[in-house]
Parts: structure tokens; C-alpha cells; sequence
């Protein structure tokens, strides 16, 4: 730009001082905005390195932005943009647009841990300023686009995070989650946001104008007159808006701050490369927001006097790639209106066709008609002619009337026409006369609102309001089949070859299934694994995947994967094309989905909430899909700090299955136990032998708790003992619990059992007193519920539990038995599911098989003491004494011959019934308990 003479604008001012003087009634506070907004119109236009304002995502600033660069020219295109972005931008040829340039950062330094991880994205689409100028200066040889708006680190240190997400203008019609969650919940950066922040400001437009929310005015009394506005008018207006609602946003003053900062960082920056390369500014092009352009910094220009301190970046690691997006992510993100990016799409088609004004892409850009680049160089491209003095074409453009367009009736009959179809497909009882009411109210909508042509939301109104009676009787109601119709969410996609190395090799290691694994969709894959074993690898990346990405990206149909078994056949249902950002974020944390998953783990197990039972999954998991015995023992080690240091019974119940599992997965795959397992249990043993009074006593701890660390005392006393462990610690643990709880009484009594402290006679007893005591009856129920929690440390007790709930059915009357069923049952399916199976088992042993027999039976438990004992009786004739060793005398010939006993058999004497060795041989007995308390358990016993 040559520059312009001083009074350019002075009519124009000389307009606007008397229009304040009368509507305000004298000079003042109005008279200082609307001659302010004209100075800061004079002097963007005035300056030397031509700034072009545009909005984000708006089709005139693009077709203002095509028609200028193929008009000038510039050497250097400066851009708001992260100056971080640069190296990426380069990619977008190998992606299908719309697609987001996205800095994601998971270990920070300098910022609070809480805010990890860290994500800003700048989504880019054909129908935008930006991608126009990235396409012209990437493809033209000999031009440089220079990135100058802070980096990513810079938008953490400045900006403030936003406690609430950017609602939508139109919150009652959501857009679609899976599209709309595609940025995630990152940071966003646009190129151009131009709204105004005064809220009086943007209510009186939408009332004046006619119009439910601000996309809808931006469409009608911005996009449209200046979709063939000359170059000189467009900046004018552009720089005009981007002052009023600088000047009218008292807002939010460290929002004001920042943006002040923002455009002293880019004219620094500018300024900077311009001493340094040494280009003449009028061979530049600075493409920055129209709330920017017309900025009072000092720093603005390239003569400005101000200086700007740029402060350095964190010690955070960011790393950079490209992420899919689509026209609902930018509308949820940017609180757009949901459908005013599509609808921006298909403007921007048809201002393209309107004004032949050919627009720049990419060589080679995914998703695009082949073209013959058409490449222009500084040498055989004519210099463009020099540019005339700028003239005055804000006041012509303020003072000509609007343009009526006329009506279409072609173009909205197919609309009208179209959307019945679509209405029908989705449920809509549609018909012909809805085809022509929704033409007809779309006319008389718009002449309501001062139109001649009805627009876009017009026309969605209309359908909304002659097709939506009642419900929606599909997943999409009218206005997002308009929003479908009109040109659809465009989803974008990011080619191979602009993935990082983990989505390639995650791509690669899949290729056996032959199945196209960018595509959206859910696609079914079938691994017969017996028949191909090279599918066993897909299979592990699959199962990674599952445990890595979210739900639905892959998703297991037929197959499981446990510990100690080895897949035959699997199915499953992958979107990874669907999950694509999800793949990609992967990639930030390493180089290899292996890799990523043992950082996973590694973060999960040593993370400040991590419990036992925690860690101990997390060597499940290492275990199962990592098959890494190294990383299993380093995590087991540090389940033994983690359960020393527990001062509950809270993970009992998970410790105890996990430690199950991984015992019996080491006894039958490994030769012998790890270090780290034997270790575990024997500092369990003692630690929950010295947490056992506590738990009994503490009234936040659960009965299934508890249950739990008898469970495990109990189940793995043989494998403590062994180790070193004293059973004396237990007992004293036993003896010093003194319960309050009913539950937790019956527990304890279980556990005396088992002990041997008590035996059954007098349990049966203590049962029989409680039922035979009226003020301990309704209790009854609660001891009936520690019996059954009591299987899983004391299983043997299954019969006697068996019996006392038949006792308790039996004699417990109606208003005390009928409100405990539902919590009998509530407590079998929540904490009891694995031991119902051992009752019902038991239950069937014990109970008669037919429904005959039931009248003549007789329960074991009222018996004569004499009677035998169980559900079966005993033939007659049969011998009660011990007569395996008389039938299978070679089995005790082999045991003497273990044990150093050359004897005799002794002939068979009529005597008592019943084992008589023990008293017989007591040395043997004592020899033997020796033996079996220091041996070591034999390997997969």
C-alpha cells in the first residue's frame, strides 16, 4: 500500500460528528466512539505492510483472501497463527480437510499438574482465510509464510482456563456427540473471532435485525454484502466492525490484556523478521482477525514505537501433529450455531462460482479434484500494477440500501422438496403439502424479517415449524436434516503419512486382517487364530487397543483374554477411523503402543490414590497384554509398600481375588513362584493379622471386608507358614476381636471354627439360643448374613450355613423373616455372587433330589446324635470304619516306604471304629506336623 492522503475519511468523520451531535444531544462520549472507529480504520488503511482482516471461517474473507493474494502477490505472508504450528502445516496436503493443527503436551513443567494434559488446536477448513494463504505460500515458490501469534505455550501462560466450555448459540438443538467431541476438550485458536463481547451490543443486532442468533446476522448483513465487495471495501468494512466491537467490549479486563499482548507479540515478531530478511513491508501481507487489525497498541505497525518483551517458554515438552475435525466440533467449540459451518461451506461454493474467482489448494490436498498445479513464481508472474491512493468506501457502503436478492423459487422448491424426502427417511409422516407449506412459510418468514429471498434459516425454521409436530421418531429431528441437507457435517481426516509413528505402526501391524482402517465406521474383523497364527499378533494389538482407547474404538464380540490362556478364535468391531484423534493423542506419549501402555501403568500404579489392589492389576494387566515378566515383578514390589503403608480393610475383597488369580496363573505356567508374590503374601498375612482387631471393631468397615481378610489369612496360611510366617499371630488376631456387629459376631464365630477355638456343637448352640431368644430374634438375620460372607474365608462351613437358613425359615416368624428376604437377597447378588454357588451346591447335596422323597426326609441336623450324618443314608451292612487302606493296600505300602516304616499289615480285629493310629503312634503324628510345617509346597501344587 502506497498509503493514503490524510483526509480520506474526513467526510465520513465531518457525518458522524453531527449524527452524534444530534441523537446524543450534544458532543461527548458517542461523538469519541464513532470518531475513534474512523481513526482506527485511517490508520490500518495508512499502513505501509498491508493488513487484511478477515473472520474465521467466513467464505467473503476467502474469496477476499483468494482474489488478493492472485492480485499482489506478497513475498511474505505473516499469519495469526501459534508460531509453534509451522513444521506441521506442511502435512495438510496428505489430509482430507477439515482437519486441526493440534500442540498437546502430557508432562508439564511450569503449570499445575491438575491441568494436564495440555491441547491447543487450530481447526482449518477449504472455506477459510487461513487455508488459503497457507495454500498459496506453500505452493508458490520463492514465498515465505511466517507464523506470528504466540506459541502454544504462551496460551497456558496468559490466558486463564475457563471454567465453563463455550456454549453453542442455539443450545436447544445440540450437535451430535461423537462429531462434536472430536477437539476433545482443548484449547482453541481461531483465526478471526469476531463477535461482539458487549452482551447489550449483540441483543440490540439480533432484535433489530430479525434473527435468532448471532451466526444468522453475520450471514445476512455481513457474508452476503460483501461476498462481491472490491478489495478496498471489504478491508474498510472489516477493520470498521473489528473497531466497534473493540470499542464497545468492557468485558472481561484480563481477556482485554491478553489481547493487547497477542498483537504486540506480532508485530514484534514482524518487525523482527523484516530487520532480519530485510523485505520491503509493501511485498508483505499480514493476515490477522479484524478485532486485531484495528488495534491502538504502540507496537502497531512497522514503525511502531512501543517494545514488547516476549517472555520465554516453559519447560513443558510439546509435541505437535494433526488431528481430524469437522464442522460440528468447530460450531461446539467456537459457540457457533449448530449448521452455520456448513452452511459457510456451501456459501463459500457458490461465491466461487458467482465471482470466478479461482481459490488456492494444496498440490496433491486429499479430498479434492485433480488439478494441474498451477504453480506461480516472482519471475514469471508480471508484478502487479502500483496500488492508486486508497479512497473512501465506508461512507458508500454505509449509505447505499440493502440489496434485495430475489427469490429463488427453483432453488427453494428443491429445498422444499428435498427435506420431505429426508423427513420421510428419518419417520416423518411427510408429505407433498408439507413440501409446499415449508415453501410457502419460508416466503413468509423472510418478508417478516425484511427479506426477499428466504435464507438457509429461514428455510430451517420453516421446515421445523410444518414437519415437527409432535415428537422425533428417528436419532435426527428437522433442523439437523436442514443442516444435513445444506451441505452435512464434513468430517476430516489425517492421511497416513501425517500420522505419528505409533498410529503407522498401529496401522501396519493390522494390515493382516485386510480390513481399511481410516475409514469412519465400524468395521467387523474375524481372527481365526488356530487356523493363521501370525493373526495372534493383531490380536495383542487389538486387545492394547481396547485397554488404551475409549469405548467403541475396539470392541471384543467373540474372545477373552485371561491369564494362562491362549486366544483360538476372535471377532471384533473396530472404528479406528471413527477414533482418530484418539489414535493420534496416543502417539504423543511414545513411539510404540507397547510402549504407551507400560506408561500407563507405571503412571496408574505409582499415582498418589494407587492401592494394593490397584497395583495389583495393574501386574494383571502388564501380565495379560504385555506378557512382561519385568515389568510384573517391578510393579509387584511395589504392591508391598503400597499395602504396608494401608491402614484399612477398604481393598481387601480386590487384593484377595487378584492375588488369587495370579497365584494359581504362577503355580501352573511358571516352575516356581516369583520372589515378589511370596513376598506379598507373607507381608499380608501379618499386616492384616495386625488389622484384623481394628476391622472387627471399626464400624466403616464392611462385613465383606473383613470376610476378606480371613479369606485371605485363611486360603493362604498354608503358603505364610511356609514362608516363615506364625500361625500364633493369627490366633492372637482371633482372640483380641471382640465385634459389636451381628455380622461381624457370626464372622468371628466362623473364624473360631476354623481355628478350632470353637466347634460346631456350639455353634449350633449359640444359633439355637439366638433363635430361642426373643430380644435377639430380629437380630437373627444379620448373623445369618456374617454366615454366609463367612464361605469365603471358612468354605467348609457351607452345610452348616445350608442349615441355618433352613432353621431360620423354618422357625422365624412372618414379620421378622419376610423384610430380611430382600436384604438376603441383595446381599447374595452384590457381595455374595461367587458364594451362591457354593450354597445352592451344598443345598443340593444335602436336600433330597426328588420331590417324592421330601415327605419321608428328614433334615441331617435333627438326627439322632447316633443317625449318620448327611444327606445320603448309609447301606446296610457297610463297614464305618476306614476301609481304604484294606482296599488299596499298595497306596499305604508306597506312603510307609516314603515315610522309612518297614512293618507289617496287622491282621483285622473287631475294635473301635474310626482311625486308631494316631493314638496308637502319637510319635508318628508329631514327626509328621514337624514335616509339614517347614516343607516347602512342591512346584504346580
Amino acid at each position: 500500500m502506497s498509503g493514503t492522503p490524510e483526509g480520506t475519511f474526513e467526510a465520513l468523520r465531518t457525518q458522524l460528528r453531527e449524527a452524534a451531535a444530534t441523537f446524543a444531544d450534544g458532543p461527548g462520549a458517542l461523538e469519541g466512539i464513532l470518531l475513534g472507529m474512523v481513526d482506527d480504520v485511517d490508520r490500518a488503511v495508512r499502513e505501509p505492510l498491508e493488513v487484511f482482516p478477515v473472520c474465521h471461517h467466513s467464505p467473503a474473507s476467502a474469496v477476499a483472501m483468494a482474489r488478493r493474494l492472485r492480485e499482489k502477490q506478497p513475498k511474505v505472508v505473516y499469519l495469526e497463527l501459534c508460531e509453534d504450528m509451522a513444521p506441521l502445516l506442511t502435512e495438510l496436503r496428505n489430509c482430507r480437510l477439515p482437519v486441526a493443527v493440534q500442540a498437546y503436551a502430557t508432562d508439564v513443567d511450569g503449570f499445575p499438574a491438575d491441568w494436564a494434559p495440555l491441547s491447543v488446536v487450530a481447526p482449518i477448513t477449504e472455506a477459510s482465510a487461513e487455508y488459503q494463504a497457507i495454500a498459496y505460500a506453500l505452493d508458490t515458490p520463492g514465498v515465505e509464510l511466517v507464523l506470528v501469534d504466540r506459541s502454544s505455550d504462551h496460551v497456558f501462560q496468559w490466558d486463564a482456563r475457563a471454567e465453563q466450555p463455550a456454549s453453542p448459540d442455539d443450545p436447544e438443538a445440540p450437535p451430535a456427540e461423537e462429531e462434536a467431541a472430536l477437539h476433545g476438550d482443548a484449547v482453541g485458536v481461531e483465526i478471526g473471532d469476531l463477535r461482539p463481547r458487549f452482551a447489550e451490543l449483540e441483543e440490540h443486532l439480533l432484535r433489530h435485525g430479525r434473527v435468532r442468533h448471532w451466526s444468522e446476522w453475520w450471514h445476512q448483513y455481513v457474508e452476503l454484502p460483501l461476498g462481491d465487495a472490491d478489495h478496498d471495501t471489504y478491508r474498510q468494512v472489516m477493520f470498521l466492525i473489528g473497531s466497534l466491537f473493540r470499542r464497545l467490549a468492557p468485558g472481561d479486563p484480563h481477556r482485554v490484556r491478553v489481547d493487547e499482548d497477542r498483537e504486540r507479540h506480532m508485530w514484534t515478531r514482524m518487525r523482527e523478521h523484516l530487520a532480519v530478511t530485510g523485505t520491503d513491508p509493501a511485498d508483505c501481507l499480514y493476515v490477522c482477525g479484524a478485532f486485531h487489525a484495528a488495534s491502538d497498541v504502540e507496537e502497531f505497525g512497522v514503525h511502531g514505537a512501543g517494545t514488547f518483551e516476549i517472555s520465554p517458554r516453559s519447560g513443558t515438552r510439546w509435541l505437535h501433529g494433526l488431528i481430524p475435525s469437522s464442522h460440528t466440533a468447530i460450531e461446539a467449540q467456537f459457540g457457533l450455531a449448530s449448521g452455520s459451518v456448513s452452511i459457510a461451506a456451501t456459501l463459500w461454493a457458490k461465491n466461487l462460482k458467482r465471482t470466478r474467482v479461482k481459490p488456492y489448494r494444496l498440490t496433491g490436498q486429499a479430498g479434492t479434484k485433480k488439478t494441474t498445479p498451477g504453480r506461480t513464481t516472482p519471475g514469471t508472474t508480471p508484478p502487479p500494477a502500483p496500488q492508486a491512493p486508497t479512497a473512501d468506501q465506508l461512507t458508500g457502503f454505509l449509505r447505499r440500501p440493502p440489496v434485495l436478492d430475489q427469490l429463488d423459487e427453483a432453488e427453494l422448491l428443491g429445498w422444499s422438496v428435498d427435506i420431505v424426502r429426508a423427513a420421510r427417511r428419518s419417520g416423518y409422516l411427510a408429505s407433498t403439502a408439507d413440501a409446499i407449506a415449508v415453501f410457502q412459510t419460508s416466503i413468509l418468514l423472510a418478508g417478516m424479517r425484511d427479506r426477499a429471498k428466504p435464507t438457509p434459516y429461514d428455510f430451517q425454521d420453516a421446515a421445523v415449524t410444518c414437519i415437527e409436530k409432535d415428537a422425533v421418531p428417528g436419532r435426527r429431528d428437522v433442523r439437523r436434516l436442514v443442516e444435513i441437507m445444506m451441505g452435512g457435517d464434513r468430517i476430516g481426516q489425517v492421511g497416513y503419512d501425517a500420522l505419528p509413528p505409533l498410529a503407522r505402526d498401529v496401522h501396519d501391524r493390522l494390515a493382516p486382517l485386510n480390513l481399511k482402517l481410516q475409514q469412519r465406521g465400524v468395521q467387523r474383523a474375524l481372527l481365526d487364530i488356530a487356523g493363521r497364527p501370525e493373526l495372534e499378533a493383531c490380536s495383542d494389538v487389538l486387545w492394547m487397543l481396547r485397554y488404551l482407547m475409549p469405548r467403541g474404538a475396539a470392541r471384543p464380540i467373540m474372545g477373552e483374554r485371561q491369564l494362562g490362556e491362549r486366544p483360538i478364535q476372535e471377532s471384533w468391531d473396530l472404528a479406528l477411523g471413527t477414533h482418530q484423534r484418539a489414535l493420534i493423542e496416543l502417539g504423543y506419549e511414545g513411539v510404540g503402543i507397547e510402549q504407551v501402555l507400560e506408561q500407563r501403568l507405571r503412571r496408574r500404579a505409582y499415582g498418589p490414590q494407587a492401592t494394593a489392589a490397584v497395583v495389583l492389576e495393574a501386574v494383571e494387566d502388564a501380565t495379560l497384554y504385555l506378557r512382561s515378566r519385568r515389568l510384573a515383578d517391578e510393579l509387584g514390589a511395589h504392591a508391598l509398600d503400597v499395602l504396608a503403608g494401608e491402614r484399612s480393610a477398604d481393598g481387601a475383597p480386590e487384593v484377595l481375588r487378584r492375588v488369587r488369580r495370579l497365584l494359581a496363573h504362577y503355580r501352573t505356567s511358571e516352575p516356581a513362584l516369583p520372589s515378589w508374590i511370596e513376598s506379598f503374601v507373607k507381608t499380608g498375612y501379618a499386616h492384616y493379622c495386625t488389622l484384623l482387631p481394628m476391622a472387627f471393631a471399626d464400624e466403616d468397615a464392611t462385613v465383606r471386608q473383613v470376610g476378606a481378610m480371613l479369606g485371605f489369612l485363611f486360603s493362604m496360611e498354608g503358603l505364610a507358614l511356609s514362608l516363615g510366617c506364625d500361625r500364633t499371630q493369627l490366633e492372637l488376631a482371633v482372640m483380641q476381636s471382640h465385634p459389636q456387629e451381628p455380622s461381624k459376631v457370626a464372622l468371628l464365630w466362623a473364624a473360631q471354627v476354623q481355628l478350632g477355638r470353637l466347634s460346631r456343637e456350639e455353634l449350633r448352640a449359640r444359633c439355637d439360643e439366638l433363635l430361642g431368644s426373643p430380644l435377639l430374634l430380629p437380630a437373627y438375620p444379620r448373623y445369618l448374613s456374617g454366615f454366609v460372607h463367612a464361605l469365603e474365608p471358612v468354605p467348609a462351613l457351607a452345610d452348616f450355613v445350608v442349615e441355618a437358613v433352613s432353621n431360620a425359615f423354618g422357625r422365624l416368624p412372618d414379620p421378622v423373616l419376610l423384610p430380611w428376604l430382600p436384604t438376603l437377597i441383595t446381599t447374595l447378588r452384590s457381595g455374595g455372587a461367587d458364594l451362591a454357588p457354593l450354597l445352592i451346591r451344598e443345598a443340593g447335596r444335602i436336600f433330597p433330589g426328588r420331590l417324592a422323597a421330601l415327605d419321608e426326609w428328614v433334615p441331617p441336623w435333627r438326627e439322632p446324635s447316633g443317625a449318620p450324618r448327611g444327606g445320603r443314608t448309609v447301606p446296610a451292612g457297610a463297614s464305618r470304619g476306614v476301609a481304604l487302606p484294606a482296599a488299596h493296600p499298595a497306596t499305604c505300602d508306597a506312603v510307609a516306604t516314603l515315610l522309612g516304616w518297614d512293618g507289617a499289615w496287622q491282621p483285622e480285629t473287631a475294635g473301635p471304629e474310626g482311625a486308631t493310629l494316631l493314638a496308637r503312634h502319637p510319635e508318628t503324628a508329631a514327626a509328621l506336623e514337624v514335616l509339614l510345617a517347614t516343607a516347602r509346597p512342591l512346584p504346580g501344587r
